[in-house]
């Protein structure tokens, strides 16, 4: 029971890594609040959770829209009085070359991915400095340390939250709030299926292809960044401040030839 009675916050929820995460957080403990635009979802993972033992709710919620941020925060702490963990999970891609990529298109994952880290923390983090506890966890991507085509406004966001998550810490560590964040490579989730679907004549292929850019040899799941996530939320994490993990089957690393 590594969060035993935190209260821990999720964006995104529904699917993938937010709903192995959602899932993992339950059984260590954690009372779950799942914000997510797709409510039938994430009312399927509360079920889940619910049905396993364990406490959960879900919302829906807009990260790219303070009102709908800042309404389900203060339902939240009036439901519990705290906020232990956030973990700002909710993101969209982008695909093609940067000049592929029209304004709409860019100006939507900048909104979801960067302006919602940001709007979320923002109506956090008041409540853990009053209460001077608390870990944020941001989703980056190890596509902040590389370079990946066809990838450049995905990539600005995810580098955008990396270099957001150390200021962040910076600012914060005077109220006993860790900020750290996860830089996972290709995790198989529904988000990556679609997208493989969408971009590829042969998505069976390009999985083959994708999973020799892993030192393993594999593709992520979703629940080896949950698990991460179970780490940089507990207490064991104490000591990690301003940090990148990476789990991305040694993606960063380097290759082998």
């Amino acid at each position: 029971m590594r969060l035993k009675s935190k209260v821990c916050l999720i964006t995104g929820a529904g699917k993938g890594i937010g709903a192995a995460t959602a899932k993992a957080f339950a059984r260590e403990g954690a009372v779950v609040e799942i914000a997510e635009v797709d409510l039938d979802s994430a009312n399927s993972v509360v079920e889940e959770i619910v049905a396993a033992g364990g406490t959960a709710y879900a919302k829906f919620v807009d990260v790219s829209d303070s009102a709908s941020i800042n309404a389900w925060v203060t339902e939240v702490l009036g439901r519990h009085q705290r906020i232990d963990v956030l973990f700002n999970n909710a993101g969209v891609s982008a695909v093609g070359q940067l000049h592929e990529v029209n304004r709409d298109l860019w100006d939507k994952v900048m909104s979801v991915n960067v302006t919602g880290v940001y709007l979320v923390s923002k109506a956090v983090l008041p409540a853990m400095m009053e209460q001077k506890q608390g870990a944020v966890i941001n989703m980056s991507s190890c596509i902040a340390e590389i370079g990946l085509a066809r990838r450049a406004a995905y990539a600005a966001t995810k580098g955008a939250i990396l270099s957001m998550t150390k200021s962040m810490q910076v600012d914060y560590a005077p109220y006993n709030i860790r900020v750290n964040a996860l830089l996972p490579g290709t995790i198989f989730t529904p988000f990556v299926e679609d997208y493989l679907k969408r971009s590829y004549d042969d998505p069976s292929a390009a999985i083959e292809s994708l999973k020799q850019r892993q030192l393993g040899g594999e593709l992520g799941r979703p629940e080896d960044v949950a698990e991460a996530a179970v780490y940089l939320a507990s207490d064991e994490s104490r000591y990690v401040m301003g940090a990148g993990l990476a789990v991305d089957g040694g993606v960063t690393a380097g290759k082998q030839f």
